[in-house]
């Protein structure tokens, strides 16, 4: 039944008279009903509302556009759940017969149904103006249907399904190895989102408009693993640049994940999960939530534990790439190992002895013994974790409320590592054990895996993120004024054990004493536990971020138009982030443990923000023309200072024409920014490296030139910067109810990226156009020598200052270019099927192009489908039917096919789909929360394995492609939730 005007509305004002105000006695006559809106437009959730009580709910349409409703949830009346959808917009409802009707709040109307909460007008991703979405940009929503109806029970997980979200990033799943760069800093086990592959720290998260502390090493990425699934009203995603409305970071897009506010009653569910028994998930929460007179409060716990997903259980887990398109990339630390003579030839050392009566002529010559480095190791760690979010809103005065807001989560983790303590180890003749191939009574080399002797090489360890916000929220005429501050911190401690302490090691294999001394001959352990023990070293290490921030924002109608109300919302932020490195406790190097000093990290950075934003409605409500039924403009602009590199200023502007009903043409045109994060600044000794160095120069007569190349970070880098423009279209037909099409296109020029070219040193003069911007062909001697004299500079040619011809800065510095553009879809249909609703769908995201330059005069490369970057397609299509007691939902995932340039032959990566499944039940008394909710989920319902990709970065290689699958196959987990 539509809300929109109809007759009753003619009807209903005819009888005004007759009407009175909704008060709380006469809806508490009401018979109460189960609610779970999600936060949506207010004509949807009145429509919902209408047909779920069967009362007649009207409304004029110009009263309803734009406005947004917030989520609710739990036992209400009728005209409890209006009252709570309508609280703070300005609107009211008033009884006519059996119905209601929605009007404009009169000056003299008083509020007695306000609970205390926050304005109902909600602020949408991307605006900070109440009541509207962004001007010309898409807010992709996954609400808590979505969230509970995908099977997946982690935060991380969930937001896998995002197609725009790459998963080459720091998650949980490629710590080890990825060509992303950022993954390396993921030191616990965290998990990240990556919008448009622009890398994590181009992607703004946010927890309930607010930043969260960062984690991993120097706070490179925000650890969405930390957020519990379970406390998740909707996660909001603006795909577009945004740092016109939140500052840096928000090149690729914004990620607002807002928790459920607004929950009442209880809420009890438990989950358990299997990878066809290689992994098992259990989760377990409990939400409460209460409102009273003038406030509401709500208190969420979540239990989650997955086991480890053990690399035996996947034959495409390991070394040998053969059969995956690659090459044999076993190292040669096995056990047995392989002794090299002191002439460096090769010899096996044989299997099925302890190396006690090993003789020269029982090793094989000229050969060696393959490990591979994935035996006994982990593709995903074990992984538990507690979380509990609370929130509560009181009623200060009847315009004024105070709300708060807390968030604690304590994850730890445990993973098998790869080893890291491979090296050849010299063995004394001293050794009892000493077998020498060629009879020369010299050192050997012995090169030998120690994981049968010390166990593999774990990673252990425990994060902890906690936090919270305190703000006053009151309503003047109009306007809206909100005043808080948050704070936050997360802290990480991990321990690497079953480590190669190399000073003990050396220590044992000099002994002579055969009962203590180290054998490395031997198939398996062949040496003394004890001795065995002491040799066992382990490093420890932590880091934690914070971050506080105070903001004054206000937002309301400035004016009004024949098209509505202009609406502006200004504000002033302030924001402290600081990130600190701890000692770490090494005892790998030397006989007794050491504490190393922490890393000295720059900061605290404190930043310091204006900001401004006009909606403007050219067209709309009472004035329109032909061909311009709704014109919206809007235009925004920030200005921050950081105390470390300096002030910028970035706009964006916005436009929805809607030409006729069902039509919206949009666009929008910003600039965005990265700031470089603390690593990035880093000027200790430790980050920094000058040295003379010879490279090969076609140029030079010789072949060769003396150059001076400098490492570490540039100390004048900049922020990096964007320009991103998008134009799209929203069809909405009105013949077709519940049918939407979303099309849009971006274009995001970025510039000055941080970035190093000093990996490829060799190539630096043989292609000197493309590295002349790093080049300083006429160096002064003075200068030459001020590098000399640096107590980090090194001379492994001996070099004089007056032989350096050129000056080569490949330090970390405002380098490359990225120029991207794609396209976003998003189609929905809904309609009733067989007494209840289908709803089929599909959303994806296409890249035409990732058109990368290293420097400002390198030619681009477009690396759009190349192994460690996006795909060009990704797919996620649905189709569920549902009533009041079954639901039934198929999801169907595509990722397009690629192309592996890592090996010597190009790799062709085959395209995967999966489709996940579930089937839910509900029992219970229908039109009551008091149910038991049952869900059957499959997730990889076909247990489809990841495509043979041969995965190869240094030392890391494995048999498919972890930015881009998930190992853990088919999923089957079962729900119970109950709603008391």
């Amino acid at each position: 039944m539509s809300i929109v005007p109809k007759v009753a509305l003619a009807l209903s004002i005819s009888v005004a008279g007759l009407s009175a105000p909704l008060t709380p006695a006469a809806a508490a006559q009401e018979q109460r009903q189960s609610y779970d809106l999600p936060a949506q437009p207010l004509a949807r959730s009145l429509r919902e509302v209408s047909m779920r009580s069967g009362r007649n709910i009207a409304a004029p349409a110009e009263l309803l556009r734009g406005r947004t409703a917030p989520a609710i949830q739990g036992d209400y009346t009728l005209g409890e759940v209006v009252e709570a959808l309508l609280a703070g917009s300005g609107l009211t409802a008033r009884r006519v017969g059996d119905g209601l009707l929605i009007e404009r709040v009169r000056s003299s109307d008083s509020d007695p149904g306000d609970q205390g909460a926050p304005s109902g007008e909600i602020v949408v991703t991307g605006t900070r103006i109440r009541g509207s979405g962004p001007v010309g940009s898409t807010v992709t929503v996954v609400d808590r249907q979505a969230i509970e109806r995908s099977g997946y029970a982690t935060t991380q997980d969930i937001a896998q399904t995002i197609p725009q979200n790459f998963g080459g990033s720091p998650n949980e799943g490629n710590g080890a190895g990825s060509f992303n760069s950022d993954s390396g800093f993921n030191t616990a086990a965290g998990s990240s989102i990556n919008l448009r592959g622009l890398g994590t720290g181009s992607t703004l998260v946010l927890l309930n408009g607010d930043r969260p502390p960062l984690g991993g090493f120097s706070g490179v990425f925000s650890d969405v693993s930390m957020i519990p699934a379970s406390a998740i009203e909707r996660i909001e995603i603006v795909a577009d640049g945004a740092s016109a409305i939140y500052g840096s970071d928000a090149v690729a897009g914004v990620v607002n994940i807002i928790p459920r506010l607004n929950f009442t009653g209880a809420e009890t569910k438990f989950r358990i999960g299997t990878a066809d028994g290689d992994s098992q998930d259990i989760v377990a929460s409990q939400l409460l939530g209460t409102r009273w007179s003038g406030g509401q409060a709500m208190i969420a716990y979540e239990y989650y534990h997955r086991t480890r997903l053990a690399a035996a259980d996947r034959a495409y887990a390991t070394d040998d790439l053969r059969n995956y398109g690659g090459t044999d990339n076993r190292t040669r630390y096995a056990n047995p190992g392989t002794i090299i003579a002191a002439n460096g030839r090769t010899f096996a050392i044989p299997r099925g002895q302890d190396g006690r009566s090993l003789k020269p002529g029982d090793l094989v010559a000229g050969t060696f013994n393959l490990g591979n480095d994935w035996t006994d190791a982990d593709l995903l760690p074990d992984q538990r974790r507690h979380s509990v979010f609370a929130a509560a809103t009181q009623k200060l005065a009847p315009n004024v409320r105070l709300y708060a807001r807390g968030l604690y989560s304590s994850r730890s983790f445990t993973q098998r590592e790869r080893p890291i303590s491979n090296a050849a180890r010299t063995v004394p003749v001293t050794n009892p054990f000493y077998v020498d191939p060629i009879d020369t009574r010299q050192p050997v080399r012995v090169q030998y895996s120690f994981v049968r002797d010390l166990g593999p090489e774990t990673t252990s360890g425990r994060v902890e993120a906690y936090g919270g916000s305190l703000g006053l929220d009151a309503d003047l005429g109009r306007w809206n004024i909100d005043l808080h501050g948050t704070w936050g911190r997360q802290t990480e401690r991990t321990t690497i054990s079953n480590r190669v302490n190399t000073a003990r090691l050396n220590a044992a294999l000099a002994d002579t004493d055969p009962a203590t001394a180290y054998n490395l001959f031997g198939d398996g352990p062949s040496t003394n536990p004890a001795t065995i023990a002491k040799v066992r070293g382990s490093t420890r290490s932590g880091n934690s971020g914070t971050v506080w921030s105070a903001a004054l924002r206000a937002d309301g109608p400035l004016a009004t138009l024949p098209g509505g109300d202009i609406r502006l919302a200004v504000g002033g932020e302030y924001r402290e982030e600081r990130y600190n490195d701890s000692t770490t406790i090494s005892d790998v190097s030397t006989l007794t443990p050491v504490t190393l000093a922490p890393i000295a990290l720059p900061g605290p950075r404190r930043v310091r923000a204006l900001y401004g934003e006009v909606h403007v409605p050219v067209f709309g409500e009472d004035f329109t023309l032909p061909g311009f039924r709704r014109l919206d403009l809007s235009a925004a602009v920030r200005a921050e200072r950081y105390s470390d590199f300096g002030s910028t200023t970035n706009p964006k502007f916005g436009i929805a024409w809607e030409p006729f009903s069902g039509l919206t043409v949009r666009g929008t045109w910003g600039k965005s920014f990265r700031a470089p994060n603390f690593n990035n600044l880093r000027q200790d000794p430790a980050n920094s490296l000058f040295f003379a160095y010879t490279l090969p120069d076609p140029a030079s007569p010789t072949g060769q030139t003396n150059v001076l190349v400098l490492r570490g970070n540039d100390p004048d880098l900049r922020p990096e910067r964007a320009t991103s423009w998008t134009v799209g279209a929203d069809v909405r037909p009105p013949s077709i109810p519940n049918l939407q099409l979303s099309l849009t296109y971006y274009n995001i020029h970025y510039r000055d990226r941080i970035a190093s070219p000093a990996a490829n040193l060799l190539n630096f003069l043989v292609n000197r156009a493309t590295y002349a911007g790093i080049i300083d062909a006429n160096p002064s001697l003075a200068t030459i020598q001020g590098y000399f004299a640096s107590p980090v500079f090194q001379n492994p040619f001996n070099l004089t200052p007056s032989q350096i011809s050129l000056l080569i800065d490949a330090r970390l510095q405002n380098l490359s270019t990225v120029k991207q553009s794609g396209l976003d879809l998003d189609l929905g249909y809904g309609f009733d099927l067989l007494g209840g609703k289908a709803d089929v769908g599909l959303t994806g995201a296409y890249i035409f192009h990732i058109d990368q330059a290293l420097t400002a005069t390198a030619p681009s490369t477009d690396v759009v489908d190349r192994l460690g970057n996006p795909v060009d397609l990704r797919l996620r299509g649905r189709a569920g039917w549902s009533d009041d007691r079954l639901s039934i939902f198929v999801f169907g995932n595509y990722l397009d096919g690629y192309t592996n340039l890592t090996n010597a032959t190009p790799q062709k990566v085959h395209s995967w789909t999966t489709f996940d499944l579930q089937i839910g039940y509900r029992f219970g008394k229908a039109g009551t929360d008091h149910d038991l909710n049952i869900a059957l989920s499959a997730t990889n319902l076909f247990d489809r394995d990841p495509p043979k990709a041969a995965y190869f970065l240094g030392p890391f290689s494995v048999g498919f492609d972890p930015d881009n699958a998930s190992p853990l196959g088919r999923v089957v987990s079962l729900t119970v939730t109950k709603k008391w």
